[in-house]
């Protein structure tokens, strides 16, 4: 019998959340890309692929979809994979909550829509408005059931789960390979390490043999891609660092002064003095790998401190000067060195910044988004994968979700209310460039970066570790 290979993997957090509960964090989807499947496979660009959903077949206006598991799709505990338990999932996740207990989005997304299951392969979804966003949105989806021990660890991917223990916020987790697939490692070892350096540290000693999320290390001098005695991986990601900006009172009412700070900055120094170049300048409010983003045609806003000081200048003698900044300690990462680089870059044009720091993370979130506290500006990071949803969540007026901080555009909600009409992909793409170029006309954050996403592995290794641009970790035969 041949000897059975065993990968150990250390993340910054060993995880397994419930099925109503969501989490953009790299470290959960990394690992549950490894035991779950996701409804459909995001790709960049706004394209997806096959995945409990094998194929799928929608109305000529997008408002019925009917969409179709793969054959021998088989939960963990050996109970077939159904429309109905699909159904179920979905319903169960609508009312879903964050890390920091805020409600998520989909119920509002999906208030007038209907999810049947048409027969033990098919679910059928019925929307009154054309709705082919959710491709993107399904993407998001990984169907779950608990186990018998009550731990939400059953899938239908590619390893289950033999052992799962968290305690004092630390986890840790044992994975099987389901099938005999000689090319990946039979067993998995999954390590939490919430430090960064000492995740690097443990690689070096041979104690794991992958490190991810090292672009998460305090110190990025110690991440050295010239360095052979390991094997470096690294992709640019999805997430956006940005500041909210205050649109419904003082000084970021003004779409010129919300300009003169976009011109403000010094991208390209920030990504290098701060991220060490591991990470990418923004340019709206989503990643080049974003739908639209590529159609758009947008380049960073240029560094112009001439033309942000007289902007500023310009506005009206009694607006105030004095603003103040918030920032977390981390969420985005670095998050004190970026609001110094930040402060200091709006002081050299004029404004009078004083930087605000919040040490307890849930309850800024919940300042930013349930109290609106974000002073004049406030550091946080932008995780969806789709423009939708970055737009409906974050943008839009008449949404008025939970992220919306008070920025309104006529030509915004008529250019996106046009946009997620388009049922086929590349109108739809067209559509949302539109948005994109007047959000940056007219931009309701301050841009920042989008940050890369760093991991290494012994040189040895026999098992090719990717992960992408969305933090979905893939393993292969080198």
């Amino acid at each position: 019998m041949a000897q059975r290979t065993t990968l150990r993997i250390v993340l910054e957090n060993v995880d397994f959340r419930l099925p109503t509960q969501v989490t953009d964090d790299n470290s959960v989807v990394a690992l549950k890309s490894l035991v779950f499947e996701p409804l459909l496979r995001w790709q960049p660009h706004g394209a997806v692929k096959p995945g409990l959903f094998d194929h799928w077949t929608h109305s000529p206006d997008g408002k019925t979809w009917n969409f179709h598991i793969r054959d021998s799709a088989i939960f963990h505990d050996r109970k077939i994979c159904t429309a109905e338990d699909i159904v179920e999932y979905i319903h169960g996740i609508l009312d879903s909550r964050d890390y920091f207990g805020m409600l998520w989005s989909y119920s509002r997304y999906f208030k007038n829509t209907k999810f049947n299951a048409v027969d033990e392969r098919t679910v059928k979804v019925e929307n009154p408005d054309p709705i082919a966003d959710i491709l993107d949105i399904f993407c998001e989806f990984w169907p779950s059931k608990i186990a018998g021990d009550g731990k939400p660890v059953l899938g239908t991917g590619p390893y289950r789960v033999t052992e799962f223990e968290r305690a004092n916020g630390i986890g840790r987790a044992k994975l099987e390979r389901v099938g005999s697939t000689s090319s990946v490692p039979d067993i998995i070892i999954a390590i939490h390490e919430p430090d960064g350096y000492k995740r690097l540290l443990a690689l070096r000693n041979s104690e794991v043999d992958v490190a991810l999320n090292l672009e998460r290390a305090n110190n990025l001098n110690l991440l050295d891609l010239d360095d052979t005695s390991i094997r470096w991986g690294r992709t640019p990601s999805t997430l956006s660092a940005i500041y909210y900006l205050n649109c419904t009172a003082g000084i970021f009412q003004s779409s010129d002064a919300r300009l003169a700070a976009n011109l403000a900055i010094d991208r390209r120094k920030l990504v290098n003095e701060v991220y060490q170049d591991f990470a990418t300048p923004s340019a709206t409010i989503v990643s080049p790998f974003h739908l639209g983003f590529t159609e758009a045609g947008l380049e960073p806003f240029p560094y112009d401190q001439s033309r942000a000081r007289a902007l500023f200048e310009a506005l009206s003698p009694s607006t105030s000067r004095a603003i103040n900044l918030r920032t977390p300690e981390y969420m985005p990462e670095h998050a004190q060195k970026i609001s110094s680089f930040v402060a200091s870059s709006l002081e050299a044009v004029g404004f009078k910044v004083t930087i605000e720091v919040e040490r307890n993370r849930p309850e800024y979130a919940r300042q930013i988004g349930l109290h609106k506290q974000i002073g004049d500006l406030a550091l946080f990071d932008s995780t969806p994968n789709s423009t939708f949803r970055v737009l409906d969540d974050k943008i839009s007026s008449e949404s008025h979700n939970t992220w919306w901080l008070g920025y309104h555009d006529e030509e915004v909600q008529r250019l996106f209310g046009e946009a997620r009409q388009n049922v086929n992909r590349d109108d739809r793409a067209h559509g949302y460039a539109k948005c994109l170029r007047r959000l940056q006309e007219n931009p309701p954050w301050l841009y920042i970066a989008h940050p890369h996403v760093v991991w290494a592995t012994s040189v040895g290794l026999e098992v090719g570790i990717n992960i992408g641009p969305s933090g979905v970790l893939t393993l292969s035969s080198v």
